[in-house]
């Protein structure tokens, strides 16, 4: 299957079914001394692993991650890393009644047409448990990010109608509560409407902010291989993620040139710097020094226990209730995946980065001259 691979210098392929034996990823292109050990990955999945809360689907699994390579004496060896998190609590009957029924909202159908079958159990390679490849390579991500003094920090910005208030934002909450958001006040409204849509068999959905903070002017390329872009791609092929947008996103159409444009000036340091931030880190693809904010809109979870009109595979309409054990929301579970997504673009961008100037690369390789 083509599509399972990313980057072009810091290169991802992801592998495995959501019911098969694992899942894992093989991390190609990470330069060689990078300390790594597992600990550091198993922490970014214990963050997106199932049964955290009763807003999470309480499949057992502890997501714990085994590197097969690419690491010795506890740093990386500039070979593939290869990293599997083997599958433990498979329940495949769960799935019985659907083998033959195309889920609304899930890509039973399209998966079907494209390549003439498909894995009934759990939606194989379309699950959402295909980010546990993603969020370890991410860690390793992260990790090379932190050497440089760069952090990727994502958190829920809103559940349904509920969204987090400019005035009671505070970032060291966000992990003090089940729905990873910065406010404790609009989480407790969140908690309980999600328990209202868990009281209707229902599900929601929600938006993922991230910033990217320490990201130096000059990342990314003006044509095809933009910041902004890159960053789209990576977090629009999250399965549940309908919608993407950076800086001020869909607001700056209403806004006037004088309003949406960032002034320049000398900052303390000396250096050029925005007066605001209405970009949202990037201008004409490159990075532009400032903390790169960006936000992914998340559908609801599409597994809902309502009758829901569908069809079989052989033409017949029908009803299909669906059973399972599933989240009535990915938000929380996904805020670390739209990390890892961005950390994963951002170090790619970066090794890119060394080929742009001349002066640079006789600096790093040239002699020198008496």
């Amino acid at each position: 299957m083509a599509g399972s691979t990313l980057g072009t210098i810091f290169k991802i392929t992801t592998w495995g079914e959501s019911h098969g034996k694992g899942i894992g990823v093989v991390v190609d292109g990470c330069p060689a001394g990078l300390p790594l050990e597992e600990k550091d990955i198993q922490c970014f999945l214990d963050r997106r692993k199932p049964g955290q809360s009763k807003f999470t689907t309480k499949r057992n699994e502890g997501d714990q991650v085994e590197i097969l390579s690419g690491v010795f004496e506890g740093k990386t060896t500039g070979t593939p890393i290869s990293m599997v998190v083997w599958n433990t609590d498979q329940r495949s009957k769960d799935y019985g009644n659907i083998m033959e029924v195309y889920r609304p909202g899930h890509a039973d159908y399209t998966f079907d047409e494209k390549y003439g079958f498909r894995d009934y159990r759990g939606g194989g390679r379309s699950s959402g448990r295909e980010t546990i490849g993603r969020v370890a390579a991410g860690a390793i991500a992260a990790c090379f990010l932190k050497s440089l003094g760069i952090t990727v920090t994502a958190y829920t910005r809103s559940v349904g109608p509920y969204e987090v208030k400019a005035e009671n934002f505070d970032l060291n909450q966000r992990d003090k509560n089940r729905l990873y958001m910065p406010d404790t006040e609009t989480c407790l409204l969140a908690e309980q409407y999600l328990e209202e849509m868990m009281g209707r068999k229902d599900s929601a959905g929600g938006v993922v902010e991230c910033i990217i903070d320490g990201v130096p002017a000059g990342i990314g390329s003006p044509v095809f291989d933009k910041y902004d872009a890159s960053l789209a791609k990576a977090v629009m092929s999250i399965g549940a993620v309908k919608g993407f947008e950076i800086g001020d996103g869909f607001s700056a159409s209403r806004a006037l040139g004088s309003e949406n444009n960032d002034g320049f000036h000398i900052g303390a340091d000396g250096r050029t710097t925005k007066v605001t931030n209405h970009a949202g880190g990037v201008l004409g693809g490159i990075s532009d020094g400032s903390s790169v904010v960006f936000r992914a809109a998340f559908k609801p979870t599409p597994s809902i226990a309502q009758p829901q009109k569908t069809v079989t595979r052989q033409g017949e309409e029908t009803q299909i209730e669906i059973k399972g054990r599933h989240d009535p929301i990915v938000v929380p579970r996904a805020v670390v995946v739209v990390e890892a997504m961005a950390a994963l673009t951002t170090v790619d961008l970066l090794l890119a980065n060394l080929s742009a100037r001349m002066d640079r690369i006789v600096s790093f390789y040239g002699k020198e001259t008496e």
